[in-house]
């Protein structure tokens, strides 16, 4: 007998198999907190799905500075936050040596240090120290490089009153890349992952939650859980008042907006650059243009229509250029803002801690609010946890050091690319390495089917359209903002022309 699934994209399978038996969990949200949740209960035999109303990475998760780092600037808020930076060091450096080193890379990072500035050399050279220690000097010793040192490494720093620069290590990666993967590292695991579908109404068993009524442009069904898990970032306290319609405000919403900006430097080194004693702003050499930002400020509008602004703009031009030379609005590719989720209470949210809560609500749905990039592993198994609590379970199963699909190093996976498809270009080879690993051999092997796939989306970027055909069957993309924004680069690059668009459409339409 034919499985009536075949054929069928792994959306498609997703959604009809989300419609058949009951789950033990239902995760709602498909940013990096509810798909690391939701990993973290596939691998411990639990039968777990996920909905997002939206894409997969589509808000918050997509809109993060790409750092994999453990946080410099907590150090200034005392030796409280020690222990919290040793520990995102030890996520950072795992993710980069074993569980992801084709999408979380080392990048050095440059302090520096002007006349006037809110830092000294001597201060920020102590800094670094202890940066590197906590890390156990895995990569190498920080240290205060002269200002003709630093200069070499960015060649766009600006020279007037500098003072030389501290120089530490962190790892950069493309966010959306990394979600994507870990999703799919989730439904090899077993768990059933459906993007762009809404709950439109929680299930309920006398006060207890009990599941999830879901719609979408095909229509509308339910789904039966045990534990229902609340991951919606922004939207958190939505679907805390659809459990209760007296549960009091329980977050605050901080924007963070940044700019990629075309460039043709080669930068060797990012910048951290203090803007006072605490904030910080970044230029970061990615995908092969300059990112800067990030703004931090109170957010109380429509989650859903956050943008950056052109006050956004003037406000990170201007940061970015105490420390950059030549920045201006026309070589803006593309701008984007995302919303940081911080714990309710008083003061600057430039102030307030990046900690994870979990609470439980009237009718027992587990709410997951704030957390970090770097530490989602932790915060899926932290949450794995509270669901046990909830299901009178016991897990003691390893969930420590699964890699995500596709773990190589670039380099080797580059080597064997090149060997096998000799006729790619070179950037192209290296942005399928960077961006797959290993899984980068099932977008190429499309070729076979339709050679043209191995042409580039865009004559200006390395992306090629076996990655959108990719897209579609594997990875969830029916929309072309899902493929053009966070399966491929070409958005981000200022690529995404009408007739790209058309084509893209046109394509997930087949």
């Amino acid at each position: 007998m034919t499985d009536p699934s075949f054929g069928l994209s792994q959306r498609d399978r997703a959604r009809e198999e989300l419609q058949h038996g009951r789950f033990d969990v239902v995760v709602i949200g498909g940013g990096i907190l509810g798909i690391a949740t939701t990993w973290a209960a596939a691998r411990s035999g639990l039968r777990v799905a996920l909905v997002e109303s939206g894409d997969f990475a589509g808000a918050t998760s997509s809109a993060s500075s790409k750092l994999v780092h453990g946080g410099l600037r907590y150090l200034a808020m005392g030796p409280s936050a020690v222990p919290m930076v040793h520990e995102n060091h030890k996520e950072r450096r795992a993710l980069g040596d074993r569980l992801a080193p084709h999408l979380v890379r080392p990048l050095p990072f440059l302090v520096p240090v002007y006349k006037g500035g809110p830092h000294s050399r001597f201060v920020l050279g102590a800094g670094v120290t202890l940066y590197s220690a906590l890390s156990g000097f895995g990569d190498g010793m920080g240290k205060v490089l002269s200002a003709r040192r630093a200069a070499e490494w960015v060649p766009d720093l600006r020279a007037d009153g500098l003072r030389g620069a501290a120089m530490y290590y962190d790892h950069q990666m493309n966010d959306s890349r990394v979600a994507i993967t870990a999703a799919r590292a989730a439904a090899e695991a077993g768990a059933v992952l459906l993007n762009h579908i809404s709950v439109v109404g929680l299930r309920k068993t006398g006060a207890k939650v009990t599941g999830v009524d879901l719609k979408d442009s095909l229509g509308e069904f339910g789904v039966d859980a045990r534990v229902v898990v609340n991951a919606t970032g922004p939207w958190l306290d939505v679907l805390r008042r659809m459990e209760d319609p007296s549960a009091d405000p329980s977050i605050r919403l901080s924007k963070g907006s940044h700019l990629v900006l075309r460039t043709s430097s080669e930068w060797k080194a990012a910048l951290t650059i203090p803007v006072d004693d605490v904030r910080v702003s970044f230029a970061i050499p990615w995908e092969g243009h300059l990112l800067l930002g990030t703004t931090d400020e109170a957010y109380e509008g429509d989650p859903a229509k956050v943008a950056c602004t052109e006050a956004d703009v003037d406000q990170i031009l201007s940061e970015a250029g105490v420390a950059v030379t030549g920045l201006d609005r026309s070589r803006i590719a593309y701008t984007f803002a995302g919303l940081r989720v911080l714990p309710g209470g008083p003061g600057d949210t430039s102030h307030a801690k990046r900690e994870t809560v979990i609470t439980a609500g009237s009718g027992g749905m587990i709410s997951v609010a704030g957390g970090k990039w770097t530490t989602f592993r932790k915060i899926g198994a932290t949450v794995l946890a509270r669901v046990n609590t909830e299901l009178g379970r016991t897990f003691d199963g390893p969930l420590d050091g699964v890699a995500l699909p596709g773990s190589a190093q670039p380099d080797t996976v580059g080597d064997v690319l090149h060997t096998a498809w000799d006729a790619l270009p070179d950037d192209v080879v290296r942005h399928l390495a960077t961006h797959y690993g290993t899984t980068s051999h099932e977008v190429v092997a499309l070729g076979l089917e339709n050679p043209a796939l191995l042409e580039r989306v865009h004559p200006g970027g390395p992306d090629i359209w076996a990655q959108v055909e990719h897209a579609r069957r594997t990875e969830w993309a029916s929309e072309v903002d899902d493929v053009l924004r966070r399966r491929t680069t070409v958005m981000v690059r200022g690529l995404d022309s009408p007739e790209v668009r058309t084509r893209v459409s046109e394509l997930l339409a087949s």
